[in-house]
């Protein structure tokens, strides 16, 4: 919580639940990790949040932008950014939004399979297209492994085919996971993509291109190596299995550019206990999985709560105040809350600048979706 944020809350006093970022911390993580890695170009993930005041941000940084929809696609173009700064890097996509982002001057494609690399080809003849390879997501906190990507050896199949089609074999592309806190993990990826660039270089195929991917953290309850660190590893990873000849790379961050920018301010609706002896209050909040904090689903993301009492601590499950059992974000991670919080008091959730608005849902239970300012 910075005292920018703070003073919005005290003087704007803004219903709950609602989120509030601060634009001048989406700036600086920008800055930080431009100059972790300058020779990068960096593809912000429009879908950890596509607000307008972000996006019209990030463009006039010189951001690029990794798209995941022809929506988002058109956001980024009405926020002032040209086509060529857009890759479309969904590989699940309808060819009739393949063909309306080529329309809109998009060229760059990803893809993983052979049906969706046909729909390319047809769809936006001529472009750049990439092709993910599968990762085993290990370290990280929100894994993305198995229902994106290709094993290296179909990669390579894929890849060749696309050379003999009307598309141009541009790189390959990996995600380590969400929330990645151990920089190594971008080695062991890099030592396949180089073996799959030097396999594909001998077929007469000449890739370009290595992304990189996201997962470059947010810090919530744990500490996290500071985007020099990445940047360090990276390189080495790079300059070990590319020697010479660096390919030129992409990255792809959502969260550590927007996470901690957002701080959410909920109200405490209930406060109760399950039997005489239960030794843990049930804390319910006016906010939950569905209304914007899905990511605490099998309490992958732990947030920092803070709240203005203070003293003893004690033990509490958290919940939203959803009709769904489901909704229950927090049981088996241990949360103390002040033994003197009230109903009606507010907590505050830091960290919560990424996917929190994107994944709140519209009208479940009738709740609105959650409120954003940003500032």
């Amino acid at each position: 919580m910075n005292q920018k944020i703070a003073r919005f809350f005290e003087e704007r006093r803004p219903a709950t639940p609602c989120l509030v970022v601060d634009l001048d911390v989406v700036a600086e993580n920008y800055r930080q990790l431009a100059a972790a890695m300058p020779d990068a170009a960096i593809y912000y993930a429009v879908k950890a949040n596509p607000a307008p005041e972000i996006l019209r941000l990030l463009v006039d940084l010189g951001a690029s932008f990794d798209t995941a929809s022809l929506p988002e696609i058109r956001e980024v173009l009405a926020a002032g950014a040209s086509a060529d700064r857009i890759s479309y890097g969904n590989t699940i996509k309808k060819q009739s939004d393949i063909a309306a982002a080529y329309a809109l001057g998009v060229r760059l494609f990803a893809f993983d399979s052979l049906p969706e690399l046909e729909k390319i080809a047809a769809a936006a003849p001529g472009s750049r297209v990439f092709c993910r390879i599968l990762t085993s997501g290990e370290g990280a906190e929100w894994p993305l492994s198995r229902k994106f990507g290709c094993e290296p050896e179909m990669a390579r199949e894929l890849l060749r085919r696309a050379a003999r089609m009307n598309v141009i074999p541009y790189g390959v592309s990996f995600h380590v996971g969400s929330q990645q806190r151990d920089p190594a993990q971008w080695d062991h990826a890099l030592a396949t993509v180089g073996r799959l660039f030097a396999e594909l270089d001998a077929d007469g195929v000449a890739l370009e291109m290595v992304n990189l991917g996201g997962g470059f953290p947010a810090r919530y309850l744990k500490d996290i190596p500071a985007p020099a660190a990445y940047g360090e590893a990276i390189m080495h990873s790079l300059r070990a299995h590319f020697g010479n000849r660096l390919p030129a790379t992409i990255v792809e961050p959502g969260r550590s550019l927007v996470g901690n920018a957002g701080v959410i301010e909920s109200e405490v609706v209930l406060i109760s206990q399950k039997s005489a002896n239960d030794n843990r209050r049930w804390v319910y909040l006016d906010i939950g999985k569905f209304g914007g904090l899905a990511e605490t689903m099998d309490e992958a993301i732990q947030y920092p709560i803070v709240t203005p009492c203070n003293g003893e601590t004690a033990p509490v499950i958290l919940a939203g105040p959803t009709c769904d059992s489901a909704d229950i974000l927090y049981e088996r991670t241990e949360y103390q809350l002040p033994v003197n919080l009230r109903i009606g008091d507010r907590v505050r959730i830091e960290a919560t600048g990424a996917y929190t608005t994107t994944y709140s849902a519209v009208g479940f239970n009738g709740f609105p979706p959650l409120a954003a300012y940003y500032i």
